[in-house]
């Protein structure tokens, strides 16, 4: 049995959660956002939220269902408060801008990087040395944040790089004489 699966979907005030057939549609303050159930798991509205069930027995209908309920779930949670990651840069001269509908980063290479920033999401720099990443869909927020870090994600001896907030990076030592 699924833990995550048995519970229903708590739906806030201001949110519409529309369900027809497999397709979920959730609407709020901040947006709207779609997903499309696979046909091993039925969503229902009930008086306490969105109820998830698998269809029958088989392991793929309980494996699909605790992932569909969970869908769901970080769909509400994004039309209502959003998603967002920081990254941290650490090296000397690097720095990040947006300027326009890219971010300018220097990251030390021979050239600047321009990452075009994609719809629906919302790239801030409160520093230069600080990146936010902000949307309503948690898999875009991750995916966005991801490619940034990629760019030169951090080294374990000086730690220089993009880092996600509150990483650890795992120092090495140097080599010895």
């Amino acid at each position: 049995m699924s833990r995550i699966g048995k519970k229903a979907v708590p739906v806030p005030a201001g949110v519409t959660v529309n369900l027809a057939g497999t397709n979920v549609s959730v609407k709020g303050p901040k947006g709207e956002l779609k997903f499309v159930l696979t046909d091993r798991v039925i969503a229902k509205m009930q008086e306490d939220g969105v109820k998830v069930d698998p269809v029958n027995k088989s392991k793929e209908a309980r494996s699909a269902w605790g992932m569909s309920r969970t869908m769901i779930s970080n769909m509400v949670t994004g039309v209502t408060t959003g998603y967002s990651k920081t990254l941290e840069i650490s090296g000397v001269g690097y720095r990040a801008a947006v300027q326009g509908k890219a971010l300018q980063l220097n990251l030390g290479y021979s050239h600047d990087i321009s990452y075009p920033i994609p719809d629906g999401i919302d790239i801030k720099t409160p520093k230069p040395t600080e990146i936010v990443v902000s949307g309503i869909d948690k898999q875009q927020v991750g995916q966005v944040a991801a490619e940034i870090r990629e760019f030169r994600g951090p080294e374990p001896y000086k730690g220089k790089g993009v880092k996600y907030q509150g990483e650890y990076i795992f120092r090495k030592e140097g080599k010895k004489k």
